[in-house]
């Protein structure tokens, strides 16, 4: 199967389709953190080269609900424009001459101002092992919702079953406003936001996840 892994630098889902012996190319602005198959440049001239799958994780600064507050702010006079610009972005992606595709993206505005529509599924990090809460929208197309929690069976020569990872409990903490918060995103607000170093950590696919589409979609 050829996959085509959109807006992604970490090579972190990449990898897990070319270890299942899958070509699996990973495209992006930046370049890879990992060794592996990555197109440098604009992945809306690759949707054509002949993909069976696309997984998507388009940039969601201009879509996640935490960007709306700037809406309208006289500090950020583009920003509306450059919202409606990354929604535009998305509907191309969503429309590519591709059988199977996926758009991962926080909780935000594609459900009610594009045509994408509704989530097919909300996932979180802790239903695939990791004890971090993410929630993650994915929008699907000729492809079935991610399973998790327990033992499912898959056929791959009529003997083959497939293991899933089980649904863990987030680690949480405490804020001194009394707000509980994911252990995980508090400690990568301590990260640095020079080269825009927080948001690559925290736009990185968790490893579970990255499996799981492997093993199921693939």
């Amino acid at each position: 199967m050829r996959v085509l892994i959109a807006c992604e630098f970490s090579g972190v889902v990449r990898e897990a389709f070319t270890k299942r012996g899958h070509e699996a190319w990973s495209c992006d602005l930046l370049p890879s953190e990992i060794e592996g198959k990555h197109i440098q440049g604009d992945v809306l001239k690759h949707l054509t080269d002949g993909w069976d799958l696309m997984i998507a994780h388009p940039p969601c600064t201009y879509l996640c609900v935490s960007g709306l507050r700037w809406i309208g702010d006289a500090r950020y006079p583009d920003r509306e424009r450059d919202q409606e610009g990354a929604i535009v972005f998305v509907e191309k992606l969503w429309g590519a001459p591709i059988p199977k595709v996926a758009i991962e993206n926080p909780v935000g505005i594609l459900s009610s101002k594009s045509n994408l529509k509704r989530a097919t599924q909300t996932i979180e990090p802790f239903y695939f092992g990791h004890n971090a809460s993410k929630k993650t929208c994915l929008w699907l197309r000729g492809l079935p919702k991610l399973r998790y929690g327990g033992a499912i069976q898959m056929s791959f020569d009529d003997k083959t079953t497939l293991s899933l990872t089980a649904i863990v409990k987030p680690d949480l903490v405490t804020l001194s406003s009394g707000r509980r918060m994911s252990k995980w995103y508090v400690e990568t607000s301590r990260v640095s936001l020079k080269n825009g170093l927080r948001g690559r950590i925290r736009s990185r696919t968790f490893q579970g996840i990255a499996d799981a589409m492997a093993e199921q979609w693939g």
